[in-house]
């Protein structure tokens, strides 16, 4: 059976291709904005601060609308790789897929990661050419590009025979034809219906429905999120979660509230029935893969295949000097019920507790994916320490394997010779230089997880901030060498107290400062970076002795430098593995694992003996 009045799709590309812009248009035409078009908030769907400060969507979120008596539910998923563990679940949920591609960058990393994740399971991408209102958009070439990335992740005749449909998201415009603008965003609409299969649906079978999302609600519990595969689920039914682990004793539960996507939120329903993208509230116990199913048939469906996480980092109480003055949630009880709370709803997140009080080690798929954990925390009001991230080893036939990336890197030609000198020393593996008109170059490198850490900023810096990198998870592969990144020492604070400019002016000849003059700073704290290699304890709080001696420069005052203030994922990136990153609501800051020197060097000493 084939219910012709739903259609299910998803919307996938790279970072910043404008899947978010092409829904709003999408939502303006079909009437879901009841106020002016230019008085409506752009991107409605990234309702998270981060997501919108970011301007990338980190959660995937579902929302549906009307055309001409169909009801539409279109999925919005995360462009980065780190949040893919978002993107595998959500294309289970639905049976087309648009490809939305950036009409002058072309494919990148992110979309070759999520193309793959689509083809995989036998969808049929409609491709949209975004942002043709660019001035140097270069559809023709872009189509050649993707035509040609279908090839290499192995598509069939029937999906590398795909609809092409060229867009300005922005302007809130499509047309099938390249050269003609559109006159408003109806084709993507109709080509929706034409080319994505209504979903397949059997309400006379026993209930199905497969939880891909989780969400939670204050006042009813545990949310869960999915497709209706077969029969009907009604309010106040009682349910069945089962998965293949616990066939023979699943969790009872029931079905509280029902609630069906309407345009930008939510509307309970008294039942659902196959085909149905639906969330169902008050489901106790719930854990993505899931199936509900109905208490007389108990039927799971084969569980979802999620991507091992790559990365992994340790979250510690903050016991430096300055705890407690700023954040409202300190202890150890608090940062695990946070950890663990987050663990229930970010599926691509793992916690371990490590011996010693206040220590976890949690696991996720990409150093992004950890800061963004982070970032909220503090925003609401924690305070805690964070340790290098590391990555995550396999062993295969006695072989160390270690997470690779798909590098792609858009520089100026003029860049070339210290850009290939950086990538080098990283045992990068050159796959593919693309020359992009007179002087602009593109880069594809095969390069392990761990030498990205700390690159970004170097390549920014090298490139005057007109390089563009993307990069994406690719595979495990054996273990190579990666010399030492960080060839400079930092200058460690020898007490507690306030910063002097009279102190910084005589250090920054030495190097880069952290911070500035008046700044608070104590024992052990980073507060600089050494030009040379070895670290070095230093006093910013000294000051200016006075004499009765005058002379000419004595009253000259200190011209310093402004210093480097570091985001969070700057500062994670830079951090030696005896270093910490000290989070809090107002302040991030630098230290050193073991704040005392000489504690320090006893440590050291015991560890080269070792």
């Amino acid at each position: 059976m084939k219910r012709n009045d739903v259609r299910n799709v998803a919307i996938i590309a790279h970072v910043d291709h404008g899947k978010t812009t092409i829904v709003d248009s999408l939502l303006k035409f079909s009437g879901q904005f009841n106020v002016k078009s230019d008085e409506a908030q752009d991107m409605v769907l990234d309702s998270n601060p981060l997501e919108r400060e970011r301007g990338i969507t980190i959660l995937a979120k579902c929302t549906s609308v009307n055309y001409k008596n169909t009801i539409i539910n279109i999925v919005d998923t995360p462009g980065h790789a780190d949040f893919g563990s978002e993107v595998e679940r959500v294309l289970k949920m639905v049976d087309g897929a648009i490809l939305m591609v950036d009409a002058v960058e072309g494919p990148m990393p992110q979309t070759r990661f999520v193309l793959r994740k689509a083809l995989a399971l036998g969808l049929k991408p409609i491709v949209v050419i975004n942002k043709m209102d660019r001035p140097n958009a270069t559809p023709s070439t872009v189509i050649d590009n993707v035509f040609e990335l279908f090839m290499k992740l192995g598509a069939n005749d029937e999906q590398l025979d795909f609809p092409i449909i060229y867009a300005s998201g922005r302007d809130g415009w499509a047309s099938l034809k390249m050269e003609e603008k559109g006159q408003d965003i109806e084709p993507v609409f109709t080509t929706i219906l034409n080319q994505v299969p209504p979903p397949e649906a059997d309400m006379e079978k026993p209930l199905q429905m497969q939880v891909t999302i989780l969400d939670y609600n204050n006042f009813l519990g545990n949310v869960g999120i999915g497709r209706i595969l077969n029969g009907v689920i009604k309010k106040g039914q009682t349910i069945a979660l089962v998965n293949e682990g616990n066939i023979n004793s699943p969790k009872i539960t029931k079905a509280v509230r029902i609630d069906k996507f309407y345009g930008l939120g939510k509307q309970e329903v008294e039942q659902a029935q196959a085909g149905d993208i639906v969330s169902i509230a008050g489901l106790e116990g719930v854990e993505v893969s899931d199936t509900v199913c109905s208490i007389d048939n108990i039927l799971p469906l084969p569980r979802l295949s999620i991507d091992e996480p790559t990365v992994s980092m340790n979250f510690l109480v903050n016991d430096s000097p300055f705890a407690g003055k700023e954040g409202k949630f300190l202890t150890s009880r608090h940062i695990k019920a946070r950890l663990e709370k987050e663990a229930q709803t970010n599926v691509g997140l793992k916690i371990e507790t490590l011996e010693g009080e206040g220590k976890f080690k949690v696991y996720g798929r990409g150093e992004l994916h950890l800061t963004v954990l982070i970032e909220t925390m503090r925003r609401e009001g924690f305070e805690l320490a964070v340790s290098s991230p590391e990555v995550i080893y396999k062993e295969v036939d006695g072989k160390i394997y270690e997470p690779m990336e798909f590098l792609t890197l858009d520089i100026e030609s003029q860049y070339q010779g210290i850009v290939f000198e950086l990538v080098g020393k990283r045992s990068a593996k050159l796959e593919n230089m693309i020359s992009e008109g007179e002087d602009r170059l593109r880069l594809e490198y095969i390069i392990p997880s761990r030498a990205l850490i700390g690159f970004k900023n170097e390549f920014l810096t090298n490139t005057r901030g007109e390089g563009i990198m993307h990069h994406s998870f690719y595979d495990y592969m054996p273990k190579v060498n990666v010399s030492n990144l960080r060839t400079s020492g930092v200058f460690i604070a020898k007490e507690q107290g306030k910063t002097t400019a009279y102190a910084l002016d005589n250090l920054q000849i030495s190097g880069q400062l952290f911070v500035g003059p008046g700044a608070e700073v104590y024992e052990g704290m980073i507060v600089g970076q050494n030009s040379r290699d070895n670290d070095l304890v230093v006093n910013p709080c000294k000051l200016k002795k006075l004499t009765n001696m005058r002379s000419k420069s004595a009253d000259d005052a200190p011209m310093l430098t402004p210093p480097k203030i570091m985001n969070l994922e700057q500062a994670v990136e830079y951090i030696a593995p005896d270093e910490l990153v000290e989070v809090t609501p107002m302040s991030i800051r630098l230290r050193k694992k073991v704040l005392n020197h000489l504690l320090r060097k006893r440590t050291s000493q015991k560890e080269s003996e070792e």
